[in-house]
C-alpha cells in the first residue's frame, strides 16, 4: 500500500460507536489529566494515550493510531515540531494540536507556518476542545474531498480503459466492414459476370434452337404427324423454354408466359417417365394449367433424381387427387437423400448442391411454375433413404370452368373475340403424345 492509499485508509473520524484515539505528547502528569478533562466536552467518547519521550510517540504512531495528537512544545530531550515532522511524515493530514505552557508570538507564527493544525496555552486550556472540533472537521472535509477525487481518478481510469477497448473493438469493427466490403463487391462483381454468361449463353442457344423447332415443325407438317417428329418437336420446345427462362432468371426476373389449359397431370407425368424410364403410377387426373411448364417441372425433378441416384430404376413417380380435390404428384428416389441444413436452400437461385441434386436453375424455374399454377413444392425425406419431391396443384374450380372451352381453356366469349388463324394454330405448343392440350 502506498502512502497516499494508507492516509486514505485511515478516516479523520471515528466510525459509529468508535472512541476518537488521541495521542498526548506531554512529561507532566498533571497536565495531562487537566488536558483530559477538558476534552470531555467533546460529542465522541475519547481514548487518550500518553507518551514521555520520542520512542514512546514514534511507537504509539504505529500502534494507537490516532485520530488527533496533542504534544507539549518543550519535552526533555525531545520537542513538539520534531514530533510534528515525525507524524507529518507517517500521515499528512492528521491533526497536530500544540499545547504548551509559553510559547512566544514569533515560535507561534513558525509551528503554524510550518503545518502544525493550531496551538493552545496551557493557560488558555478552554480553547482546547473548540480547537478540537474544528481540526477533526477540517480533516474530515479534506478526507471526504480526497477519497471523492480518489473516486473520480479510479472512474477516470477505468472510462479511459473503457474507451481504449471501445476504439480497440471499432478498429475491429471497422476492419471488418472494409473486408465485407471487399467480399461484396467480389460477390456483386461474381454475380454480374454469372448473369451476363447466362445471358449470352441464352441467346446463343435460342437462335438455333428457334430454327431447329421451325424445320421441326414443318417436317411435322409434311411428313403427316409423325410420333418421332411429335416427341422431337414437344423436346425442342421444352428447350426453348428453359433457355427463355435461363435469360428471365438471370435479369432477375419471375418465370412467364404461363398459357392455362385443360390438362391430364396424369398423361404429362407418364410421358415424362417414357422419356427418361422411370416407373410412373399415375391415373388420369384433370387439372387447369401449362402443359409445357408442368412438363418442365417433372423432367427437371425427374432428371435431378436420376442423376443423383445414377440409375433411373431407383426413381419412380406416383399422382393422385387428395381429398380436399387437390392434385398431388410424388418424385421418389432412392438415392443418398438431402440433409436437412441443404433443404431449406435447394430452391434458392444459383445454389449449386451435389447432395441435393440441384443444377442451380432447375429447381427455382419448378418453383416459381408450381407456385404461378397457386400450388406447392416441397422436398421430404424418403422413408428408408432417399429424396421425395411433392408437387400439389389445385382442382379446376367447376364454377369458372363452366364457359371453358375443353381444347383452350378460354371461354366463349374469347374465342369469339380471339383472332387466332390456321398458322397461329400449327405454332401453338404440342401436347404429350401428339395431342394439342
Amino acid at each position: 500500500m502506498t502512502l497516499s492509499q494508507q492516509a486514505l485508509s485511515e478516516r479523520a473520524l471515528p466510525e459509529p460507536g468508535e472512541a476518537l484515539r488521541i495521542l498526548h505528547l506531554e512529561d507532566n502528569e498533571l497536565d495531562h489529566e487537566l488536558v483530559a478533562m477538558h476534552l470531555g466536552e467533546l460529542p465522541w467518547p475519547i481514548e487518550i494515550e500518553r507518551v514521555e519521550d520520542e520512542p514512546g510517540f514514534l511507537d504509539a504512531l504505529e500502534g494507537h493510531r490516532p485520530h488527533l495528537i496533542l504534544s507539549d512544545y518543550a519535552l526533555p530531550g525531545y520537542d513538539g515540531l520534531s514530533a510534528f515532522h515525525a507524524a507529518h511524515q507517517r500521515a499528512p493530514h492528521r491533526p497536530f494540536i500544540i499545547v504548551t505552557g509559553a510559547m512566544g508570538e514569533e515560535v507561534a507564527v513558525d509551528t503554524l507556518s510550518q503545518g502544525v493544525t493550531d496551538y493552545i496555552l496551557k493557560q488558555r486550556l478552554e480553547r482546547l476542545s473548540p480547537s478540537v472540533r474544528r481540526a477533526v472537521a477540517e480533516a474530515d472535509a479534506r478526507d471526504r474531498r480526497e477519497r471523492a477525487e480518489q473516486e473520480v481518478r479510479e472512474l477516470n481510469l477505468s472510462l479511459r480503459a473503457r474507451l481504449e477497448e471501445v476504439e480497440r473493438l471499432r478498429g475491429i469493427a471497422e476492419g471488418q466492414r472494409q473486408r465485407l466490403e471487399t467480399q461484396a463487391k467480389q460477390l456483386e462483381e461474381a454475380l454480374n459476370l454469372q448473369k451476363t454468361f447466362l445471358a449470352e449463353t441464352s441467346h446463343e442457344l435460342r437462335t438455333p434452337l428457334t430454327a431447329l423447332l421451325g424445320y421441326l415443325r414443318r417436317a411435322e407438317r409434311e411428313a403427316g404427324g409423325s410420333q418421332t417428329l411429335l416427341d422431337a418437336q414437344r423436346v425442342a420446345e421444352n428447350m426453348t423454354r428453359l433457355v427463355n427462362d435461363l435469360l428471365q432468371l438471370s435479369r432477375g426476373e419471375l418465370v412467364q408466359g404461363i398459357e392455362m389449359h385443360f390438362v391430364n397431370l396424369g398423361n404429362i407425368v407418364r410421358q415424362v417417365g417414357r422419356d427418361y424410364g422411370v416407373r410412373v403410377d399415375a391415373p388420369d387426373l384433370e387439372i387447369v394449367g401449362d402443359p409445357g411448364r408442368l412438363t418442365q417441372v417433372f423432367v427437371n425433378l425427374v432428371s435431378n433424381a436420376i442423376r443423383v441416384c445414377g440409375s433411373p430404376e431407383l426413381v419412380h413417380v406416383e399422382a393422385r387427387q387428395e381429398e380436399g380435390g387437390r392434385v398431388c404428384a410424388w418424385v421418389i428416389d432412392r438415392g443418398p437423400g438431402i440433409p436437412d441444413h441443404i433443404k431449406p436452400r435447394i430452391f434458392d437461385k444459383f445454389y449449386r448442391g451435389k447432395e441435393a441434386g440441384s443444377t442451380g436453375l432447375g429447381l427455382t424455374i419448378a418453383q416459381q411454375v408450381v407456385n404461378s399454377h397457386g400450388g406447392s413444392i416441397e422436398v421430404q425425406d424418403t422413408p428408408g433413404g432417399g429424396a421425395t419431391f411433392v408437387v400439389c396443384l389445385p382442382p379446376p374450380d367447376e364454377d369458372e370452368d363452366d364457359g371453358l372451352d375443353p381444347a383452350t381453356g378460354l371461354d366463349s366469349a374469347d374465342l369469339d373475340s380471339a383472332d387466332l388463324d390456321s398458322a397461329d394454330l400449327d405454332w401453338a405448343p404440342s401436347g404429350v403424345g401428339g395431342q394439342s392440350l
